[in-house]
């Protein structure tokens, strides 16, 4: 089963995300802070994992770096939640190592679109 992590600080975005993921067969875990997710990660090997772009007491950057940089028993994609769409910003967050991005708000049929995007470029 494929498994994404949420990384929100706000717990409405981590439940409506769940929500979408578990109604696509995703196993789902969530946290509000970026504290103890890459080891989560080494023992969940998620497939995807959300992060937003602002979570208070992170550089969220420096995260999505961390992740790419930690010994992981496999890559997980991740996509990068943008509030604004500043293309100086989403650019950063690609160089620190997101996959991808997605603007907030988002829905079921955004996700289903960026999911169906993943597999046709896999």
């Amino acid at each position: 089963m494929r498994h994404c992590f949420i990384i929100d600080d706000s717990d409405i975005v981590r439940k409506y995300a769940r929500l979408i993921f578990e109604s696509l067969d995703f196993r789902v875990s969530d946290a509000g802070e970026t504290a103890g997710a890459i080891e989560r990660f080494r023992a969940d090997s998620p497939n995807f994992v959300l992060v937003d772009w602002r979570i208070p007491g992170t550089n969220v950057l420096e995260f999505i770096a961390a992740v790419r940089t930690a010994n992981l028993e496999s890559r997980p994609y991740i996509i990068y939640l943008a509030t604004d769409n500043d293309a100086g910003e989403i650019q950063r967050a690609m160089k620190a190592g997101a996959d991808d991005f997605i603007l907030k708000p988002f829905n079921r049929e955004i996700i289903e679109m960026k999911l169906h995007e993943i597999r046709v470029a896999a």
